[in-house]
């Protein structure tokens, strides 16, 4: 077995996790599907039952305690996801239901702006359908046409030929900035900054890059940056779009109703400022209060910590697979963040997926809803293992055994 490294206090942030400790089909939980979703910590569940025992009210507006209370609670969120990402002003962060929320609003507000026929948008071969869908409706809608960045065949994008795909027609270029499926990590600030030569805006689908490494907007200079709370140990159901403040003032909302206007009237409606403009209706406030409660847990255990701990898991899980006959990695790019897809020669991964459950083992199979990257790679989907901080080298070791009693049953 392995020796754990020092880098994390291991058996202190395990015990914060009470899924953890539960057994599947008689054997100890271990949990490999955290791209899907990441398991929650006592401190934030802890903040879930605090806000429905003793703080439930609706915010903004109530001047009774409980609404001030719970407003005071959700706006101090705000500003921790703001400084967490390091964007410049808190009403440049908009609650919204997760990712794919957060993505569509800007493709149609995006879109009744500033596109037009003969426009392009640029995407890349392994986006998520989050962020292949909207862009097609919008596209389709307005007459503009989508742009896809092909990729190497380790699964790295390949900058050389975005170049060449540029243009006065790109108005807009928005690619994952960690695949789900890969586990790639893209070179966005030079990405974003090639579409800037172009007058191009840029959208970076960070769900899977912020539960893993550090992320400043500022530096990295997009126009926007979607992510989920549920990705990063806090509840589903919430997420966050950082826009630049100029960019987000000059949409138009996406959603009408309450708390995004200012006044109404049956002639006309003014809207309201950020980042309420984008905030129609009662949102998910305790998601709000709860993801903060969830950056502040990855602010104790350490950013920089957690990407360091983080690759020697992906590094170790990538050498022991290496070891076993038959597996092929699909994305073996040299900048990776953590997550293992592999496919076994003569298996299906629904197969190995279905014995390794049976051992307690909990992976991901299929396309991972990236259809396109699979076909990409002729292949109809993988198993996929993707780890968290909370993981440990033991749980691989445990892994990997049972991969190999999965093979032997089904080769």
């Amino acid at each position: 077995m392995s020796t754990e490294t020092d880098i994390l206090n291991l058996k202190k942030i395990r015990s914060d996790f009470p899924i953890l400790n539960r057994e599947i089909n008689g054997k100890p939980l271990v949990y490999f599907d955290n791209g899907a979703t990441a398991q929650k910590p006592q401190q934030v569940i802890d903040v879930i039952t605090k806000y429905y025992q003793l703080e439930n009210a609706n915010i903004h507006r109530g001047i009774h305690t409980l609404s001030q209370e719970a407003t005071d609670a959700y706006e101090k969120a705000r500003v921790t996801v703001q400084h967490f990402i390091n964007a410049g002003h808190e009403h440049e962060v908009i609650f919204t239901s997760g990712t794919t929320h957060s993505i569509n609003l800007v493709a149609n507000s995006f879109a009744k702006k500033h596109l037009k026929s003969g426009d392009e948008i640029i995407i890349s071969t392994m986006e998520h359908h989050s962020n292949i869908v909207p862009w097609q409706m919008v596209c389709e809608e307005y007459g503009a046409t989508l742009i896809v960045v092909p990729i190497n065949d380790k699964g790295e994008f390949l900058f050389d030929e975005y170049e060449k795909l540029l243009s006065d027609k790109t108005k807009l270029v928005a690619v994952t900035h960690v695949s789900n499926t890969l586990g790639t990590i893209n070179p966005v600030k030079a990405i974003i900054e090639k579409a800037k030569e172009f007058n191009a805006f840029t959208l970076i689908d960070g769900a899977q890059a912020v539960p893993h490494k550090k992320v400043d907007v500022q530096e990295l200079d997009c126009d926007f940056y979607a992510f989920s709370a549920h990705k990063m140990f806090g509840p589903t159901g919430v997420g966050i779009l950082y826009g630049k403040e100029a960019v987000l003032n000059n949409l138009p909302p996406y959603q009408g109703g309450g708390d995004m206007i200012k006044t109404v009237t049956f002639e006309k409606t003014t809207y309201n400022e950020l980042p309420h403009k984008f905030e129609a209706g009662t949102p998910n406030i305790v998601g709000g209060i709860a993801i903060a409660a969830a950056i502040d847990y990855m602010n104790t255990v350490g950013i920089d910590n957690i990407t360091a701990y983080e690759a020697e898991l992906l590094n170790y899980a990538t050498q022991q697979i290496k070891t076993i006959d038959g597996v092929r990695i699909i994305g073996e790019a040299e900048n990776k963040a953590s997550v293992l897809s592999f496919l076994v020669d003569g298996t299906h991964p629904t197969d190995i997926g279905m014995i390794l459950d049976k051992l307690g083992i909990a992976i991901r199979t299929g396309h991972h809803c990236t259809e396109p990257l699979m076909n990409r790679f002729g292949i109809p989907g993988t198993a996929r293992a993707s780890f968290a901080f909370y993981n440990t080298k033991e749980e691989i070791d445990v892994f990997i055994e049972a991969l190999k009693k999965a093979i032997n049953m089904l080769v």
